[in-house]
């Protein structure tokens, strides 16, 4: 398969995917983040590098933001959002880091695949990306294990990003004060 083919078949896929995403779910989760004191977010694997690259996304919208297990992330509390995304919603970590949250009072949000799985359940706020789980052997993606929700998951909190944007009227130009500059 030549690149350009490759890169639309991916293109496609993730049309799809996102289309099927219910606007509603996307609204709540903004609400919800709006209304947190603190946002803590969390993922394994390469779905937690894409909840880091938005984690930093709302530090640079003026967010107090944290990444889960980091050495300058302070304790969750009640008020605050802890956001996980997960593609199965059974990562046991996870699931655990849930619990902790909900016994703290904190709020608890999950982007899945699997809506009735242990973290779809788990939280107040859920956004289901209709992907294929990593061990799905239903052949409805062409690329290999989580990446349609990796990637996926990445799309949709960047639009999340620019609806908070909009609502903030924020533009990116300001947003640039709280970038990195040590270099």
């Amino acid at each position: 398969m030549s690149t350009l083919s490759a890169a639309s078949s991916i293109l496609q896929e993730l049309e799809r995917t996102l289309e099927a995403v219910k606007p509603g779910e996307i609204e709540a989760l903004t609400h919800r983040i709006t209304e947190a004191d603190k946002i803590f977010v969390a993922g394994a694997g390469r779905s937690g590098l894409m909840m880091r690259a938005f984690a930093m996304r709302l530090m640079h919208m003026g967010f107090r933001a944290y990444v889960v297990g980091e050495t300058v992330t302070p304790g969750i509390a009640e008020g605050d959002l802890l956001l996980i995304g997960s593609g199965s919603g059974e990562t046991k970590t996870l699931a655990t880091m849930a619990a902790k949250a909900q016994s703290i009072g904190a709020a608890v949000g999950v982007v899945t695949i699997v809506p009735e799985s242990t973290l779809g359940a788990a939280a107040s706020t859920r956004v289901t990306i209709p992907a294929v789980t990593k061990d799905s052997i239903s052949g409805a993606s062409s690329q290999p294990m989580g990446t349609l929700f990796e990637q996926s998951l990445l799309l949709l909190l960047d639009t999340i990003v620019l609806n908070l944007m909009q609502q903030q009227e924020l533009q990116g130009t300001a947003m640039y004060g709280n970038h990195a500059n040590l270099e």
